[in-house]
């Protein structure tokens, strides 16, 4: 991935730091935090403080080019947002179907971050109840 290009496509401004963030999130294996990404950049060189840092991910979020992964406690870690993968939510009661994002982006960084394994494949099957059969549902315990 050309970094500079990206960002224009996606009217950012470009900054030496955006550029390097960018960088380091489009090579990274695993999601970083911002202090992993900050101590990287001032490791490179990079004359960068903490609160750019967190800028630049807010907007790389606001612009759908990371996912924000909630580990708990109030930290977070972040990564490139790959292709959308999608799951597909199915209505027990009428088979009504919606897609929907995956989320077990947010659960495997938990497994690592915890146990040190990586989940190399994931199966979810998921099932519910639409809005309109559960209100059905309702509708005829009341009456």
């Amino acid at each position: 991935m050309d970094c500079k290009e990206y960002l224009q496509s996606k009217n950012i401004k470009i900054t030496k730091g955006r550029i390097k963030i960018l960088e380091l999130l489009n090579k990274a294996k695993n999601a970083l935090s911002v202090n992993d990404i900050y101590y990287y950049c001032k490791d490179c060189g990079l004359n960068i403080d903490l609160s750019t840092v967190y800028r630049s991910i807010d907007l790389f979020e606001q612009n759908n080019i990371v996912d924000k992964i909630d580990l708990g406690d109030g930290k977070y870690s972040y990564k490139i947002k790959e292709h959308d993968h999608k799951h597909i939510l199915k209505c027990c009661v009428c088979h009504k179907q919606i897609e929907i994002d995956c989320p077990m982006t947010q659960i495997e960084e938990l497994i690592k971050n915890k146990t040190d394994f990586v989940l190399v494949d994931h199966e979810l099957k998921l099932k519910a109840l639409c809005k309109e059969c559960i209100r059905k549902k309702n509708n005829k315990k009341d009456k």
